[in-house]
């Protein structure tokens, strides 16, 4: 297995290379300069050349790249073009954060919507079934700022119950969480029904319910562990794009994460900023990628990586 990891990491360097290029490339495609931002409008033009030249934009693009990656290579994310604040420390600060957001959100994910799959699997073509799906169908379809913002309405304003913005503490993570988590657990109850009613109509089910073997036993033992792979996956894809950054809820709960600072960041053309988050996006989908395949191996032994 270590030796697959292995391979993986070094599978990925490419990939995130590719990264780096692309969107090097596209985001000085974008109309606009950040030396004109910076200057302001009513600058002349020699000092906007003076900013150009101190930024290293006055450079071909070649050149530009082959400095940013180079200081890729030594850690060096850049600075800010607009605070002058270091890239890593940007990152380091935000990032938890979001984090934080997007572990709350799978876990309302999970015990949301792992259970209602197996229920809507086990209860099939019945108005349980109907049901489970009907509301998966409308978590799926709702606006997640919508939704944002009726529970800030509801919770916050009419019930006073949660406040309605900021981060400080863990009660500031609720209305976020469950946000950002019905999606996902419409997504995910969809997933685990599908998995689930193609592992119950298998030989060894019939033989585990001939054998006497309880439901409960039935679907939880034998059937759940078998389906949990797709709905692995489904949960390591939806962290993934989680931990990208909400930018919607992020910027309803004004909750200070990594989507927030991006969409600033392109708004500004602030391309040290653009280009760290999005190269700290890649690898984190890298990252959940090789844990989800590592973790298919301990749901089912059959699995073998050579």
């Amino acid at each position: 297995m270590w030796r697959y990891a292995a391979k993986r990491v070094l599978l990925s360097l490419p990939v995130l290379l590719g990264v780096s290029v692309v969107v090097f490339v596209a985001i000085r495609l974008i109309p606009g300069d950040p030396a004109q931002l910076m200057a302001g409008q009513a600058a002349t033009e020699e000092v906007v050349r003076q900013i150009r030249q101190s930024l290293g934009l006055d450079q071909p693009l070649p050149v530009q790249y082959l400095y940013f990656l180079r200081n890729v290579l030594r850690g060096d994310l850049g600075r800010s073009l607009f605070n002058g604040a270091p890239v890593v420390e940007e990152l380091g600060q935000r990032f938890p954060r979001t984090v934080r957001l997007a572990l709350a959100s799978m876990a309302v994910a999970s015990l949301i919507g792992i259970p209602a799959g197996i229920l809507a699997a086990t209860r099939r073509l019945t108005w349980v079934d109907t049901a489970v799906m009907v509301v998966a169908l409308v978590g799926v379809s709702m606006p997640v700022f919508w939704l944002g913002l009726n529970l800030i309405l509801v919770f916050s304003v009419r019930l006073q119950w949660l406040p309605a913005f900021g981060y400080e503490t863990w009660r500031h993570l609720i209305l976020p969480s469950l946000t950002l988590g019905a999606a996902s657990a419409a997504i995910v109850a969809r997933m685990t029904r599908s998995a689930m009613l193609e592992v119950l109509g298998q030989d060894y089910i019939r033989t585990a319910r001939a054998k006497g073997l309880s439901e409960p036993v039935v679907v939880n033992r034998h059937a759940l562990r078998n389906a949990l792979i797709p709905v692995v996956t489904i949960l390591g894809l939806q962290l993934g794009t989680l931990l990208s950054g909400a930018v919607l809820t992020e910027t309803v709960f004004a909750w200070p994460g990594i989507g927030r600072l991006l969409v600033d960041a392109v708004l500004a053309r602030d391309y040290p900023i653009i280009q760290g988050t999005t190269l700290l996006i890649a690898a984190t989908f890298v990252a959940l990628n090789l844990a989800v395949d590592l973790l298919y191996g301990l749901l089912d032994p059959r699995i073998r990586y050579e």
